[in-house]
């Protein structure tokens, strides 16, 4: 092995899956796959043997899992860098592992192709952050959605709070603004609020409530 070549340790509970990383790894100059392991605490009892660099993690994993392992890795070496992985594009769970100290994120089944760019961007720039992964985070924070409105009436919200008119939101949704104005009626009896700046004001208050509670 050469000197600078990172080391790296798998948690992965599908069993049927360890022959594929080590074909993965196999005349890798630049990572050295030290261990696949079935559970965060058998990756534990071999860390002193086996000192990655990099670990790669199942997000969900039977007794500790993938997440909460997270502050266990880092009271071993607070150097490490983890990449989580799950079937899950979940924003609560990716919130979660992001939270607690992931550097990264990916969405399974994992290729190749898409397992070393992702350790190369950890190498490089420290985290990484599929396509995928990054559209939902964007999203959760653009999207703005309460389930006490109706989906139109959610979608006059998202342009209000952009700044759309009446007129402007008409247009947008190819309804008269009639329409429109019946359904913000609604909103602000549903917001028990009587004018737009209050209506805007609550609004921010649910968003950031969401935004907390995810």
């Amino acid at each position: 092995m050469k000197t600078n070549t990172l080391k790296i340790a798998i948690i992965d509970n599908d069993d049927a899956i360890g022959g594929i990383y080590k074909q993965y790894f196999q005349e890798n100059e630049q990572y050295e796959l030290h261990g696949v392991y079935s559970s965060v605490h058998r990756l534990l009892s071999d860390f002193g043997r086996s000192h990655p660099d990099i670990i790669i993690c199942e997000a969900m994993l039977n007794g500790i899992s993938g997440i909460d392992g997270l502050e266990y890795f880092y009271r071993k070496n607070k150097d490490l860098k983890v990449l989580m992985m799950s079937h899950k594009n979940d924003f609560k769970l990716i919130k979660e592992a992001f939270k607690k100290g992931a550097s990264g994120y990916l969405i399974k089944p994992i290729t190749k192709d898409r397992l070393f760019s992702a350790l190369d961007a950890l190498n490089q720039h420290g985290i990484a952050l599929e396509l995928d992964v990054a559209k939902k985070i964007i999203d959760s924070f653009q999207t703005k959605s309460f389930d006490v409105f109706s989906k139109k009436e959610n979608e006059i919200i998202e342009l209000l709070t952009q700044g759309f008119t009446y007129k402007m939101i008409a247009d947008k949704l190819f309804v008269t603004p009639s329409a429109v104005n019946f359904h913000i009626q609604n909103i602000y009896v549903k917001l028990n609020v009587n004018s737009k700046s209050e209506a805007l004001r609550k609004l921010k208050e649910m968003e950031m409530q969401q935004l907390n509670a995810a």
